[in-house]
């Protein structure tokens, strides 16, 4: 499709393989409670994966809405990530549905058919998440309220809330001439210019643009003053043997307009939006839908205070990282939601109702665990060996799926009680 592979691109990537690791472990988490509720195996595989669909086809169809609004309104890095992320979506369903399932039937018919080989659903004490709810708000609360305490307090000690890149600012391009006899690429410099850089800027934003077939490199930093632009010429001196007169600079604009900024967050808003409608229609329940956004904006909240309070860049990237947890947690609420649709005949009573939420939750909790830590520990790989921007990029995604895993478990189920319990206390 000739699409530009760039660090959006790679959070869609990133995000589609959760959600097909996603989808795997909900068809093999079924097909294990099948085996424990007294089935044949043949027949826990084929109940296993029909009991599964519901949620797979939730949990991806209302990403690719995500993903289809994002692709018709959103522009550059934002359409690339809504691109990679719809295809990948695409292909794992085919594969979760399709292709596993072909691969454990052929394992079947091969001779693979003892139980212990597919596991058996421990049965697990019921884990009381509706008793604590109290807790998880106060939390909640207190998370959320993180970032705008403090994005005020560095907007009134920094001037700025938020660090916001180049593309939003703007700054100094430095063009460098670098000696012929240097091998310039860009493990070089990471490793051993973007320091020296830092060193003179005190800032960790840099970017590098290199001239192909040539030695020269564009560095784009902060604003530099004529003080700061000595500075750099003299350690560009000392450090690679630069003379003066093969550096020169400029100062850029911001790249990022306002209609462009405008039309990112109109996009986002929209897709929320239609994710909403979709699980409104899907559950018949706008308590559902209710919960599923406070949770979303839950997440968004406590990933903003960790660019906030770590002081990372916020530039093209911030969009897809918002939008790769926003369809990360969704998925996984979704996954709750369907076992309650599923448990829920018959309630009649609240303590009823907290029996089923928490029966629920405790029934899937394996695989938000398995799930979450398996994206988890591709992207601290990527934290731990990435260059530095790519661990910019890393971190608030981390943030996200450990924020998201606990907001799905421990705030949307308790959340939908308080809304329907009332329900159900007035039509008593």
């Amino acid at each position: 499709f000739d699409l530009t592979l760039t660090l959006p691109g790679i959070a869609g990537i990133v995000l589609s393989i959760g959600m097909a690791v996603d989808a795997n472990v909900i068809i093999y988490a079924r097909i294990r409670e099948e085996i424990a509720a007294g089935k044949s195996v043949r027949n826990a595989i084929k109940t296993g994966f029909q009991k599964a669909l519901s949620a797979i086809l939730d949990g991806n169809i209302t990403t690719l809405i995500a993903a289809a609004v994002l692709g018709v309104l959103g522009t550059g890095s934002v359409k690339g990530f809504a691109m990679t992320l719809a295809l990948g979506i695409v292909l794992s369903m085919f594969t979760a549905l399709v292709i596993s399932r072909l691969i454990v039937n052929a394992f079947y018919a091969v001779g693979l058919q003892d139980e212990k080989l597919y596991g058996k659903a421990k049965v697990r004490k019921t884990i009381d998440f509706v008793g604590r709810r109290k807790v998880f708000f106060t939390l909640s609360i207190i998370l959320v309220l993180l970032a705008p305490i403090g994005m005020a307090a560095y907007s009134a000690t920094e001037g700025r809330a938020l660090n916001y890149s180049l593309e939003f600012v703007g700054g100094t391009s430095t063009t460098v001439t670098f000696p012929e006899d240097m091998d310039v690429n860009l493990d070089s410099l990471d490793t051993e210019v973007k320091p020296v850089v830092e060193e003179v800027t005190g800032d960790a934003n840099v970017q590098f643009q290199q001239v192909v077939g040539s030695n020269q490199v564009i560095i784009k930093t902060r604003t530099l003053d004529m003080t700061e632009r000595e500075a750099f010429a003299q350690k560009m001196e000392e450090s690679f043997d630069v003379p003066e007169d093969q550096i020169s600079a400029e100062t850029i604009s911001s790249t990022v307009s306002k209609e462009m900024q405008r039309d990112a967050i109109l996009a986002v808003t929209i897709a929320t939006v239609c994710m909403l409608i979709y699980i409104w229609f899907r559950f018949k329940d706008i308590r559902f839908a209710s919960s599923g956004v406070l949770a979303l904006l839950h997440d968004v909240m406590v990933v903003l205070a960790c660019y906030t309070f770590v002081r990372i860049s916020v530039g093209n990237t911030f969009i897809a990282c918002m939008l790769t947890i926003l369809g990360y947690s969704i998925n996984a609420t979704i996954v709750i939601f369907d076992r309650i649709r599923e448990n829920m005949h018959g309630v009649k009573t609240v303590e009823e109702l907290k029996e089923l939420v928490n029966a629920s939750i405790t029934q899937t909790l394996t695989r938000s665990i398995y799930t979450s830590l398996t994206t988890f520990i591709t992207i601290a790989v990527l934290f731990v060996m990435g260059v530095s921007t790519v661990r910019e990029f890393a971190l608030p995604i981390m943030t996200g799926i450990v924020c998201g895993a606990y907001s799905s478990v421990c705030i949307t189920g308790p959340l939908w009680f308080t809304m329907k319990k009332r329900s159900l206390i007035r039509e008593k």
